[in-house]
């Protein structure tokens, strides 16, 4: 098992070089934030290779319950067993044991699907790199332009936040607080038009020369027209000053919705041009399987997951630290 076994070498080096702590740490997270998940659904797996020693169909429609109640997604669990199933034809497996490195294998083969997984942000090659947030109010797309806010700055970047989400209350002041704490600068206007803020903020960020502007939007999906045409306005407007911008639009998604975040992500799909998801909560789920559902379902990468309350909790998603902390147990 190629992948456990780099990052048992990653946890037992002695070497004392920032790579390999920063690292460990990574790991750590992924470890923790996924044990909700992991939990539930390796101790299911290990209960059910213990009634069923030899692959079997009841042994795979035990499999299939298993791994719809992990929020894997229902057409994706399908296609999953039927893959499971050909590989122990094609492969004579039929010992269950023998079967969890497939199930490991298969996973990483279904978020993948032969595509190259691009989940660093697209950076502007000259002037300030615009990302949009999106998303239903609550899923915590403020806390995650902190977060990010945090992480970039850490990196030497200087960051402007903008207020795009004017009508909410408390948004404003939950933005400007996050703007003190990661001493970042944040434009806003309360109970103005999204778009007047946006603008004001983009030419303060070409002047100021910021390397990236984080800007916070509204989320009410209730009526998709008007937020279609908002977001379509606020689109305009950002072209309007940095033609290439938005260099990347980040749809926000509290992984504890389950299966309604598959929904939202299949609904801001219809409604603007998304490159990227955050995933927030993940730690506070026992359904972390939605990362692969979401993947399967919308064809989108996920480039964050918030794995825990504290600024620094906000990761680049790894696909294979991902799965490490699914299944590191099995």
């Amino acid at each position: 098992m190629g992948l456990f076994d780099k990052f048992k070498k990653i946890f037992s080096s002695k070497k004392d070089d920032q790579e390999i702590k920063e690292q460990k740490e990574e790991l750590e997270l992924y470890d923790k934030g996924l044990e909700k998940t992991r939990h539930d659904f390796v101790n299911k797996i290990s209960l059910l290779n213990g009634r069923y020693k030899k692959v079997s169909d009841e042994y795979f429609e035990e499999l299939e319950e298993i791994l719809i109640m992990a929020d894997i997604g229902v057409n994706t669990v399908m296609d999953f067993i039927d893959k499971l199933k050909k590989r122990c034809k094609h492969e004579n497996i039929v010992d269950s044991e023998d079967l969890k490195e497939v199930i490991i294998d298969e996973m990483f083969i279904i978020y993948v699907n032969n595509q190259i997984v691009v989940n660093k942000i697209n950076y502007s090659k000259e002037g300030p790199t615009v990302i949009l947030f999106v998303g239903v109010n609550g899923v915590g797309k403020t806390t995650t332009i902190g977060k990010l806010a945090h992480k970039l700055t850490k990196e030497g970047k200087k960051v402007l936040m903008i207020a795009g989400d004017t009508f909410r209350a408390g948004a404003v002041e939950q933005i400007k607080e996050w703007a003190d704490r990661t001493e970042s600068k944040v434009i806003y206007k309360e109970n103005s038009d999204p778009s007047s803020v946006i603008y004001d903020g983009l030419n303060e960020a070409i002047k100021d020369d910021y390397d990236v502007v984080l800007v916070d939007t509204a989320g009410r999906l209730q009526n998709k027209t008007n937020l279609m045409e908002e977001l379509a306005k606020i689109n305009r407007v950002i072209k309007k000053i940095i033609p290439e911008a938005p260099h990347e639009t980040l749809l926000v998604i509290d992984a504890t919705t389950g299966q309604n975040g598959i929904s939202q992500a299949k609904s801001f799909k219809e409604i603007t041009d998304i490159t990227g998801i955050v995933l927030t909560k993940l730690d506070g789920t026992a359904k972390g399987g939605i990362v692969l559902a979401i993947k399967e379902s919308v064809d989108i990468p996920v480039k964050y997951v918030g794995l825990g309350e504290r600024k620094e909790d906000l990761r680049v998603f790894d696909i294979e630290k991902y799965i490490y902390g699914l299944f590191k147990d099995m």
